[in-house]
């Protein structure tokens, strides 16, 4: 005969149950819960008037979210079902079931608030011994925008459908006028007709006016360009009293192109080119990650594809990170980062750059990779005595360190925690929610450096 032990589902409980029961000792919802209860929240608390309906208390929806984020659960709807489902949620909750609304209105309400709250755990991680800012390094990822690469619209389309509805409404118009002797089509009703098209025009050229709006700025960056390379070229002929080589730079065009476009969803987003190839419509995550411990010191979201322009804003977050803190010593990054301006910058911050001058080669011989330094340079520039340092063996061994610091973190947060895409839209919107990302992925190495 079988033993098994009794199912029952219908005797109650002989004792009230505690949620502090119903975790163990060591989880990372406890932690979440221990690392919130240390952080000023003070600005969000001071934000409630205090009147009406009592409200859930920040600390309690903020551990909502970050241990959400951390565990791959970025929908309101779902971390409202989760504080029913999900012991470790109900934890969190205190057993109470804040609904999406109210989490997804704290969420967007406490984005700029939040931003505070990520160099306070940076704080709570050099307190505990886990965070040592020595050596970092800078790279980005592509993150899917919260809106379809279809509902982008060029100009050039646009100004073909704007021809087109309006002869449109010219023939609804005179539809309109002959209705006494023409019959119109079975269920149709001019004036909705025209009301659909005239709203469609008018958001036809508020799309219009926004990419001209973008290429008169274009505009002007590459005129900016255009006669800071002619200048130079002038004063190149100057000292050599020889006219340069080669053809000089061609004058930027005006006004907007025909495949200049904007997303009719969100239009701070880009379409930018993917990892495997095409293209999505995206925006530029970009993170600074210490390489002792994988913690991410400093983060930003751009809509530019390229990286190039990303040390200066960088440095500038890394220099506004409190003196507790430390301050970095070397920075690493790829050949998408590098010039001669970034380095220099970087010297000038006196943080040792380490910025790849050009594509890696792969299997490189036992030769080149034992080889000597080679001489130091004497009086070098910043751009020499970077090149020299990644020339060193001390220099290559450094720089190894890039591939396997911030490629992992944006691996396991796009993979195990699942973040792929945002959940807001708009370009101040989208950097707060990854500054929320990035936060919840730091707690994780932190829960996971913690002694026990």
């Amino acid at each position: 005969m079988s033993n098994f032990r009794q199912v029952d589902r219908e005797t109650g409980f002989l004792l009230l149950p505690s949620v502090d029961e119903w975790l163990p000792e060591r989880h990372l919802a406890r932690f979440v819960v221990e690392v919130i209860e240390r952080l000023d929240l003070s600005a969000m608390v001071k934000a409630y008037r205090g009147s009406g309906s009592a409200s859930y208390h920040p600390s309690m929806l903020l551990g909502l979210l970050v241990y959400g984020y951390a565990t791959g659960v970025f929908s309101c709807r779902q971390l409202e079902r989760a504080t029913y489902d999900s012991v470790a949620f109900r934890f969190i909750a205190a057993n109470d079931h804040p609904d999406h609304d109210t989490i997804a209105t704290f969420r967007r309400r406490f984005l700029r608030e939040i931003e505070g709250l990520f160099v306070q755990v940076l704080m709570l991680a050099r307190e505990a011994g886990v965070l040592k800012l020595g050596t970092v390094a800078l790279d980005g990822t592509k993150v899917h925008a919260n809106a379809s690469r279809h509902s982008a619209l060029s100009y050039e389309h646009a100004s073909k459908l704007e021809a087109q509805l309006k002869a449109e409404i010219k023939e609804l118009m005179a539809l309109a006028e002959a209705a006494d002797s023409a019959d119109a089509p079975d269920g149709m009703s001019v004036p909705q007709e025209l009301a659909r098209r005239e709203e469609r025009l008018a958001r036809i050229a508020e799309a219009k006016a926004k990419i001209e709006a973008r290429a008169k700025e274009r505009f002007a960056r590459e005129q900016a360009d255009h006669e800071a390379k002619m200048r130079a070229r002038a004063e190149k002929a100057r000292k050599t009293g020889r006219k340069p080589g080669g053809r000089p730079p061609q004058p930027p065009t005006a006004g907007p192109g025909a495949k200049d476009q904007v997303n009719l969803t969100d239009e701070d987003s880009r379409i930018m080119p993917g990892p495997g190839g095409g293209f999505e419509q995206a925006y530029n995550a970009q993170a600074a990650v210490a390489t002792g411990s994988l913690l991410v010191v400093a983060n930003d979201v751009v809509q530019a594809a390229n990286d190039k322009e990303q040390i200066a804003p960088t440095l500038a977050a890394l220099a506004a990170l409190p003196e507790a803190l430390g301050k970095p010593e070397a920075m690493l990054a790829d050949t998408g980062y590098f010039s001669n301006a970034n380095v220099t910058a970087c010297a000038a911050a006196k943080i040792a750059p380490l910025i790849a001058l050009g594509r890696e080669r792969h299997n490189l011989s036992w030769q080149d990779r034992f080889a000597k330094a080679p001489p130091a340079p004497d009086n070098p520039t910043p751009l020499k005595a970077m090149a020299h340092r990644l020339a060193s063996p001390e220099g290559r061994q450094l720089y190894a360190l890039r591939k396997q610091t911030p490629e992992p973190v944006f691996g396991i947060i796009k993979s195990v925690m699942g973040f792929r895409q945002f959940s807001l839209r708009g370009l101040e919107k989208v950097k707060g929610e990854w500054n929320l990302v990035t936060m919840a992925w730091n707690v994780k190495p932190m829960f996971a450096l913690a002694p026990a």
